[in-house]
């Protein structure tokens, strides 16, 4: 099956799903409240919305059409009421995005300013990873918190895949499946449509071998939630909460994630209890 073809049906479920979710009240529609046989807007009314043909919208839901002019994409977004990520997207799946290529994780590289700010975060576990969560730096207390990803083979230390296989990683998490659900829809966000190098591999792999994923992945939802409070467990402390923010890098290719201990918990002193004191400071190897 060719890229083309992928993308095209890539496109129609993403269509499909989001048209799934709105009511027509949501989209100021006659028929709130009304009891119908599937959940969500109709064909026709999308189209309507979009001020297109139904037979046109028909065609691109059921990935007959390659692609779609950037005026139609932008009444689609706005009939579907999609989010900045999401109309992003719906651009990326139509083949209408910036397709300059994506950096092979094998080859990115840190800028040595970033990896200062990295190794000056004393109280602070960090991370730096690539546009498909690629774990490409980290600090000695991300470590201390997760495990020695240095010991990791370079092609398992991808954050999202450690996330759902690895089982030390899973279990830092109390609340999991919340974490697992924004990691899943940064990348579906992020990825350049379904053939793009690098990523199918991972995609394929996590729908195999996890449950969780291959439903999250199905549900086309995207997302880039950039701050948060999540509570991490282990063995030698119990629970603790830590705040969460990621910052994109002047490049865009790369984020740094970083974890802070909430003003007013115990966090900080659970932080400085874990902190390996005679980690290397750049265990980048």
């Amino acid at each position: 099956m060719s890229a083309r073809s992928d993308r095209s049906k890539e496109l129609g479920a993403f269509l499909k799903a989001h048209r799934s979710r709105l009511g027509p009240g949501a989209v100021g529609l006659s028929g709130a409240g009304q009891s119908r046989r599937v959940p969500g807007l109709r064909r026709e009314e999308v189209a309507q919305l979009a001020m297109i043909s139904t037979d046109y919208y028909t065609r691109l839901e059921q990935g007959r059409l390659a692609g779609a002019s950037p005026a139609v994409l932008d009444a689609l977004a706005g009939a579907l009421c999609l989010g900045e990520n999401e109309r992003s997207y719906l651009f990326q799946l139509a083949n209408r995005d910036d397709q300059r290529p994506r950096k092979n994780p094998d080859t990115e590289r840190v800028r040595p300013q970033l990896q200062l700010l990295l190794d000056n975060l004393r109280d602070s576990p960090a991370l730096v990873l690539g546009g498909h969560l690629d774990i490409l730096a980290w600090n000695p207390l991300a470590t201390a918190v997760f495990l020695d990803f240095a010991q990791v083979p370079r092609h398992e230390r991808n954050f999202l895949r450690m996330l759902f296989l690895d089982p030390q990683v899973r279990g830092r998490y109390i609340d999991w499946p919340s974490l697992a659900r924004i990691c899943v829809g940064f990348v579906r966000a992020a990825v350049n449509g379904p053939s793009e190098p690098g990523i199918s591999s991972l995609i394929g792999e996590l729908s195999l071998r996890d449950p969780d994923f291959r439903t999250w992945w199905a549900e086309q939802h995207t997302s880039y939630q950039t701050t948060g409070t999540k509570t991490l467990t282990h063995p030698d402390t119990g629970p603790y909460p830590l705040d969460w923010q990621v910052l994109r890098t002047p490049d865009e290719t790369q984020v740094l994630m970083v974890m802070t201990a909430p003003p007013g918990t115990h966090s900080l002193d659970v932080l400085r209890r874990l902190h390996p004191r005679t980690a290397p400071a750049n265990p980048t190897t």
